[in-house]
């Protein structure tokens, strides 16, 4: 059993301290934020993640898992301090290290025994060496002995417990192969392929990844496009795709593009690594470009099946950028639903969880108790995020809600010839029209 300290406690963070203590490791998760780390004390989580509940209640209860906001108490006796805080994107694409470097200066500040410190943050590349420097600019010759290690993350928001205890892969870089082993033997139990390469390699995999990740998405986006102007079903063009085991069919689902917290701030921040560096990342660019592009396509579609948006009631199925997660960071639906607004619209939304964030956010949303109350008197329906409460909705309930007859399903998830048959004016994403 190991002492871990885990300094976050977003979604990073507190999946990766709560699973630890559940393979039975002892584990003290801190966060500056005295509210969060109270709510955490009582059972109240700060993020919604399928399971992430009931995994905490379980691990505080049998003493492996606890929470503060003291540094000096976090880290006392641990053999591993794992870094977890957020690095959203400046203006100009640059990750934001605020939060890196106030956690490395009170690591510092703190350091009083050997230690292991485990980059899990999402960070540029040669912020393991950054990391080092601080500590030793800071401490001087009074240093005691520590190594960096960076263990980047790979968990999806709403499948994150799943992804940390069944991982594809483990990647550790550090310039010391003793303690990038010693933070393998963590993960020994998971029985998954170990990784161990450089800093600055583990820290590229991260963003490569991510970015290659939404590289397929806008890909896929893009085709879409161009089946509707050719008349080819992009369903059916994936398929076939995802059967060449060179391609494979994972990330191929055309919609309104990814958001999130993740594939956004990545490849902003690699593109401006590249371009700092004077490379030129100009499929990254594209890839962005493409993404935003899905965002205004809806809006122009529901525009033209309605000879405009002026005056017009749109309801939205779906508010958080994907499904089983409250995050609305870069939400397609969010930008979508800001875009109608601008245009004249009235706009009223539902979520199973993203509803008070949402509201915060765009206060002119009128939020509903569910998705009939979304088809009330509405002129067009969009789905945005393709929650399974929205699979198998009662349609002919929908048709009679609803003043007009437009749908525009943004994530390709109902049937498009029965809803056709029922009278509605169905719009798909790289879908052939009717009778073409």
């Amino acid at each position: 059993m190991a002492k871990i300290c885990v300094i976050g406690t977003g979604y990073v963070g507190l999946v990766t301290g709560t699973c630890f203590s559940d393979m039975g490791h002892q584990v003290v998760c801190l966060d500056i934020d005295a509210d969060r780390v109270n709510g955490l004390k009582h059972g109240v989580l700060p993020i919604y993640e399928p399971g992430l509940e009931q995994l905490v209640e379980q691990n505080v209860n049998a003493g492996r898992l606890s929470f503060t906001t003291e540094y000096a108490e976090a880290l006392h006796n641990v053999d591993y301090a794992f870094i977890a805080v957020g690095t959203p994107s400046n203006d100009n694409g640059e990750a934001d290290m605020r939060y890196v470097r106030m956690a490395v200066t009170s690591i510092a500040e703190n350091l009083v025994h050997p230690i292991i410190i485990v980059n899990k943050s999402t960070v540029p590349v040669g912020t393991g060496d950054l990391v080092a420097d601080m500590i030793v600019h800071q401490n001087g010759k009074t240093t005691p002995k520590f190594s960096v290690v960076s263990n980047p993350e790979f968990l999806r928001e709403g499948s994150a417990i799943n992804d940390f205890m069944n991982p594809d892969r483990v990647v550790l870089g550090s310039t010391n192969r003793d303690s990038a082993e010693k933070v393998a033997d963590l993960y020994e139990a998971l029985r998954a392929p170990i990784m161990i390469t450089d800093l600055r390699t583990a820290e590229m995999i991260k963003y490569a990844s991510n970015a290659f990740l939404a590289t397929r998405i806008s890909f896929i986006n893009e085709i879409a496009n161009i089946c509707e102007s050719l008349g080819a079903d992009v369903k059916e063009v994936s398929r076939g795709m995802g059967m060449d085991k060179r391609i494979g069919s994972s990330f191929l689902d055309a919609g309104l593009g990814w958001g999130g917290s993740c594939f956004p701030k990545d490849v902003k921040a690699l593109t401006f690594m590249a371009a700092t560096r004077g490379a030129h990342p100009q499929l990254l660019q594209a890839v962005m470009d493409i993404n935003f592009n899905q965002r205004v396509r809806a809006v122009e579609k529901l525009s033209n099946a309605l000879g405009g948006l002026q005056g017009k009631t749109i309801g939205v199925l779906g508010l958080s950028f994907k499904p089983n997660t409250d995050d609305i960071r870069d939400a397609p639906a969010l930008d979508i639903i800001r875009m109608l607004l601008e245009a004249g619209a009235n706009v009223q939304g539902y979520d199973p969880q993203a509803m008070q964030a949402s509201k915060s956010a765009i206060p002119d949303l009128e939020l509903c108790d569910n998705p009939y109350e979304v088809a009330q008197d509405a002129d067009a329906l969009l789905l945005a995020t393709e929650w399974n409460a929205f699979k198998s909705l009662n349609f002919e309930k929908i048709k009679a809600a609803m003043q007009g007859n437009v749908i525009l399903d943004g994530r390709n998830i109902w049937d498009r010839f029965e809803l056709h048959k029922m009278g509605f004016n169905y719009l798909g994403i790289g879908m052939p029209g009717f009778g073409e």
